[in-house]
């Protein structure tokens, strides 16, 4: 589809509503949208590519929205396949096209393209590098490790619109959800920039200093308004790793059920004693990425894991690991393990979880054995009294 952003800038994006499984590992049951734009001006500039499910759709649109015309660069934001696939590809298709990209990008191109041509067509900028395309000006803001280390943004002057590329991104087709941008937002960022929090945030620094009305996104919707306000104020406090809401994240590994229902009981009481938000997650059959989510929105997590084979039941050690991966940090943990006859859960999860910044572990940690019984009640609920505190 083909659309107006501004008098000048155009969508060329294509949705995928078939792609369910984004990066092999993230659920995305409404699909996934591929943002690129063109600026028409009197130099033309196409904003990054496709992925490669979707170039055949990708190329029309950008046919349509040429009507014609010849353009005269690509801006390659970032060289991930879901973005870069068609480079060679358009290349051939305008051979006086430029490639503009950082100097880290030049240096990785090869890695993904082996025509050797495309090489003497590449024109690598660095930070504060301006291209005038006519009535546009793009200013060229490096952001390594957001969430690669060649990625760059670029600020239109013209129309105060920052091409963002996988920052303020979101899982989904382009105005999936469109009223609820943050929940999608926020499962994609800690998943997949969520390790980056420093780079994201000297990001968010050098964007203060300039005025924009959009944010364009490599995937998800424009932002601008109430909703570029919004994005603003929760990407600064999930780069500095500060809790969203005041809540409890209650992530349960249940072989045959019983420490589930011990993770409903403790929910019940945490209600019971006055906490608004409970998220309870099953690591064995919720989606993975929501409950990595999940335990970055609020302060306080609570990890409760039947004992396994001496350890931790495979389920919670896995999350533990992503946790780890994501710079998890800045958190209250509680800890509750079962164990019919050997409970081993609490003393496997604790290390991992004490490796993380800033994490501290609440007392009690609470032993179980086999069903919860009346006589576990007492240190269940000052469990719940110690995360409230």
């Amino acid at each position: 589809m083909v659309k107006d952003i501004t008098k000048d800038i155009l969508y060329i994006g294509v949705d995928d509503p078939e792609q369910h499984l984004f990066e092999s590992q993230y659920h995305t049951p409404q699909g996934m949208c591929y943002n690129s734009y063109v600026i028409l001006d009197e130099k033309i500039a196409v904003l990054d590519t496709s992925d490669s499910r979707t170039m055949g759709t990708w190329k029309a649109n950008l046919t349509e929205a040429l009507d014609g015309r010849q353009p005269d660069y690509l801006i390659v934001h970032h060289l991930e396949p879901d973005h870069a696939s068609g480079i060679a590809e358009v290349c051939a298709l305008y051979p006086g096209m430029q490639v503009v990209c950082s100097a880290k990008a030049q240096q990785m191109m090869p890695q993904y393209f082996e025509d050797s041509s495309l090489a003497a067509r590449i024109q690598s900028v660095k930070e504060g590098d301006t291209l005038c395309l006519g009535r546009h000006t793009l200013r060229f803001i490096m952001a390594p490790m957001v969430h690669w280390p060649e990625v760059m943004t670029s600020y239109d002057e013209t129309d105060r619109v920052l091409f963002s590329a996988d920052g303020f991104g979101k899982f989904g087709v382009y105005d999936a959800d469109a009223d609820d941008w943050a929940h999608e937002a926020r499962r994609y960022y800690f998943n997949i920039c969520g390790k980056y929090g420093t780079p994201v945030s000297t990001l968010l620094k050098k964007a203060s200093a300039l005025d924009i009305q959009q944010i364009l996104p490599l995937h998800g919707p424009v932002l601008a308004g109430e909703k570029l306000a919004e994005a603003l104020r929760l990407y600064t406090m999930w780069s500095a790793y500060e809790a969203e809401s005041n809540g409890v994240c209650i992530a349960h590994a249940s072989i045959h059920g019983n420490t589930a229902a011990a993770a409903l009981r403790l929910a019940e009481l945490l209600r019971q004693k006055g906490c608004q938000q409970v998220v309870v997650c099953d690591l064995c059959r919720d989606d993975l990425a929501e409950a990595i989510s999940s335990a970055f929105r609020f302060g306080k997590l609570v990890c409760m894991a039947s004992s396994y084979d001496a350890s931790v039941f495979p389920p919670m050690y896995d999350f533990l690991h992503h946790l780890e991966l994501k710079a998890y940090q800045r958190r209250r943990v509680g800890l509750v393990e079962n164990g019919s006859w050997a409970p081993s859960a609490a003393k496997t999860m604790r290390p991992i979880l004490e490796g993380m910044k800033q994490v501290e572990i609440l007392e009690p940690v609470v032993t179980l054995r086999g069903r919860l019984k009346e006589a576990d009640q007492e240190q269940l609920s000052a469990l719940a009294d110690a995360l409230l505190a």
